[in-house]
């Protein structure tokens, strides 16, 4: 993944409030932060960096939004989900973020504040943490807009030693389970592919291999296939082999408040 930004060393990170007290650093990777646990209640802002749904669907109020990135982690598609967009028997494909020094993951920070902080931190830990199985850590934040300020922000992370971790896979076999899995939230290919369409949208130079063979063997799937059928009835395999995007417009239709 191409980052087109030059490394920021630690002595150019905006300075953070003193009233700001996050010990994520100090803990150990598997540890569970509530809400209460994250900031103390003097902070009146925050930023929250997501790389999945949050980018074009956060569902808490927030004050602004930056587009950037994150350096040191790749998005994989290696966690489970059997809540949002999947169920005990068809777990989803969901992205979280794997340690690699060299590579960084694009997506949107939120700003909130006041109240909005504890809002948005309760249900992020009812939607990320109790029925996702991610954990919290802080991050450097990099604005894609030249000349702004770096932030620190908190970030959602889904870890190898979670039982919903699912790992690596091939793309064709990530897609075919991406195509034929629904959740509370709506389908697991919606995930997918608003997430690709958000990176064509907002960050048109990045490559991104990972998402876009998945989308792209996706879309293969859909055009080959036979047996493959929306849970919920549609699309069926003519109308994808025609326009596999127009087929997939139902599937955004019914998406509902959550991951």
């Amino acid at each position: 993944m191409l980052c087109n930004v030059k490394r920021i060393t630690s002595s150019s990170i905006c300075s953070v409030s003193k009233c700001l007290r996050l010990i994520f650093n100090t803990q150990p990777r598997d540890t569970i932060m509530k809400p209460h646990d994250i900031l103390v209640k003097e902070k009146s802002s925050l930023w929250i960096f997501g790389y999945g749904s949050l980018v074009w669907k956060p569902d808490f109020s927030y004050v602004r939004r930056k587009i950037g990135y994150i350096q040191g982690y790749k998005r994989r598609f290696w966690h489970g989900d059997d809540f949002h967009r999947g169920d005990k028997k068809k777990p989803a494909r969901v992205a979280t973020l794997v340690q690699d020094q060299e590579a960084c993951t694009w997506g949107v920070a939120y700003e909130v504040t006041d109240s909005q902080i504890d809002a948005s931190l309760q249900y992020l830990y009812t939607r990320e943490v109790v029925c996702g199985g991610y954990v919290t850590e802080m991050v450097e934040f990099i604005p894609r807009e030249k000349g702004q300020a770096t932030h620190h922000a908190l970030v959602y992370i889904a870890t190898s030693d979670h039982p919903a971790y699912l790992g690596p896979a091939s793309d064709k076999e990530i897609a075919t389970q991406i195509a034929i899995c629904r959740g509370k939230t709506g389908h697991n290919i919606e995930y997918l592919v608003r997430l690709a369409e958000f990176m064509r949208c907002c960050c048109p130079e990045v490559e991104d291999d990972h998402l876009f063979s998945i989308e792209n063997a996706l879309f293969k799937c859909l055009r080959e296939c036979r047996d493959i059928k929306r849970p919920d009835q549609n699309p069926t395999c003519q109308e994808a082999q025609k326009s596999p995007r127009s087929a997939l417009q139902a599937i955004y239709g019914d998406s509902k408040k959550g991951k």
